[in-house]
């Protein structure tokens, strides 16, 4: 009898131990794959109706979930000032997916990263309901919505302002904008009406944030890289006189750069001091400034100011590109930011970072701080260096030629009376073609720069893509002036 007794016990303990074993495995260990899996209707469900963590600007959401007594979620995601955010907390939706900060900071939002794994145990003995952290931003919503508010609805047009000594992503506007709450709503239907109607736009997609996720040719915002390969190889400075012939032919080739028909850079035609040069941003002298440092060099200091590199912010950034192995003309073209050289908004405001704070970039940043629901503060981050992209003294060069194009040059439109600023302009022919195969004429339109130039706080970059030169032009350097005003409340 106790032997029969003995092996009930036995036999028993055995169930529990593997159910106990089961539950573990799945709870902590099959988790991740589990909830991944995409026939798990049940996870989808259950995520989508949850206590989600907030997205903070400033301490309020931007992003949050809230109790609602309609349909058959308990939750519903709610996004505020949706078109000032939407490029950036993007949106977390039953019928279109995750996007932007709401993909990439899930597993903090959902509660389900591993600093988070204590709390969910706690909560599977107790019954607690699961809450996910919330996520706070370098973003200043003043200085976002002043932007906002200052970039055209009209046209396509990207603007960021970043901390020169951090790193930290002050502002970063896009437009056109749409409301994230369209793809939000319980109705998966209705969902992806709304999301069809928002991707009908031409050209627009609310999976991209623009200022990131596109990148284009530079133009002549390029050349401050080229300032930095000249400055480097010991054969320039701020006093150097250079050759500037309104046109520059290769041998063997059809090709021909030009000085830009409607600056003045003819007014000195066979030499012209650097100054000038950059002030009025001559293209034949960066040409033959750039065969003369040479392709290696020129990509190499491109690299140290990030093209190439991958960079996540936590967003993941397209990598920018500078080509390989050029010839000649290809060389020449590249140094003036065309040919197959192709940016982002955000890694030309790199470029302008990296020379304002002594050669030193710092890694661009959106997260302020990660903090649990009792207020825990589960992650911190703190300024991080992305690359020393040359030397102290020359970015000290390369500023003195950055304030030129301020002073009656290219950016003179972006004067801010009593604030010192380096600039540079950028006009990129796009090569498009209409309907019927003919020229567009059309260019994106680019500046870069910080201030003050004398004690560099802020960096800024404005983007305007496929546009008519005179418009482009026109939403630059003035729309830089009225940033920079917003940034030091001039």
């Amino acid at each position: 009898m106790n032997q029969a007794i003995r092996n009930t016990w036995i036999a028993i303990m055995v169930l529990f131990l593997a159910i106990m074993g089961s539950l573990t495995y799945v709870q902590f260990f099959a988790a991740d794959e589990l909830n991944a899996n995409p026939l798990n209707r049940r996870q989808l469900y259950q995520d989508f109706d949850m206590a989600r963590g907030a997205i903070l600007v400033d301490g309020s959401p931007i992003a949050e979930s809230v109790r609602t007594d309609q349909g058959q979620f308990e939750y519903q995601r709610v996004y505020h000032d949706a078109q000032l955010y939407s490029h950036l907390t993007g949106f977390y939706s039953l019928a279109a997916g995750s996007t932007h900060l709401e993909s990439v900071m899930d597993e903090y939002l959902a509660g389900r990263s591993d600093e988070q794994a204590f709390d969910r145990l706690l909560n599977l003995f107790t019954g607690s309901s699961t809450e996910g952290a919330s996520v706070e931003l370098t973003i200043d919503g003043q200085l976002q919505q002043e932007v906002y508010d200052i970039l055209p609805d009209d046209v396509p047009i990207t603007a960021v302002v970043t901390e020169v000594e951090t790193g930290n992503i002050k502002a970063m506007v896009s437009k056109p904008s749409y409301d994230t709450n369209l793809l939000t709503v319980p109705s998966t239907g209705q969902a992806q009406e709304n999301l069809q109607a928002i991707e009908e736009r031409p050209g627009f997609s609310p999976y991209r944030n623009p200022a990131i996720a596109d990148v284009y040719a530079p133009g002549s915002t390029f050349k401050v890289l080229d300032l930095v390969a000249a400055s480097e190889s010991g054969e320039y400075d701020v006093d150097s006189t250079v050759p500037n012939p309104p046109s520059l032919e290769f041998p063997g080739t059809d090709y021909t750069i030009n000085n830009f028909d409607r600056g003045i850079c003819a007014r000195q035609p066979d030499e012209a001091p650097l100054r000038f040069v950059v002030a009025q941003s001559c293209n034949t002298p960066f040409a033959q400034m750039a065969e003369a440092v040479g392709e290696d060099a020129l990509r190499d200091v491109a690299e140290r100011f990030g093209f190439g590199q991958p960079l996540n912010i936590p967003q993941r950034v397209e990598p920018s590109v500078f080509p390989q192995e050029l010839s000649t003309t290809e060389l020449a073209q590249a140094s003036i930011g065309q040919f197959d050289v192709r940016t982002t908004a955000l890694q030309m405001n790199m470029v302008a970072m990296g020379i304002a704070n002594d050669g030193v970039i710092m890694k661009p940043n959106l997260i302020e701080q990660i903090i649990a629901p009792d207020l825990k503060v589960i992650e911190d981050p703190q300024p991080e260096e992305f690359s020393t992209a040359t030397t102290k003294e020359v970015a000290d060069q390369v500023t003195e030629l950055m304030r030129e194009p301020l002073d009656g040059g290219t950016a003179a439109a972006a004067q801010v009376r009593g604030l010192d600023i380096a600039a540079k302009t950028g006009t990129a022919q796009t090569g498009r073609t209409d309907e019927n195969g003919n020229p567009t004429h059309t260019v994106n339109s680019w500046i870069t720069g910080f201030a003050p130039a004398d004690d560099p706080q802020y960096a800024v970059t404005i983007m305007v893509p496929n546009i008519d030169y005179e418009t482009g032009h026109s939403l630059t350097s003035p729309n830089m002036k009225k940033i920079l005003e917003a940034v030091f409340n001039k």
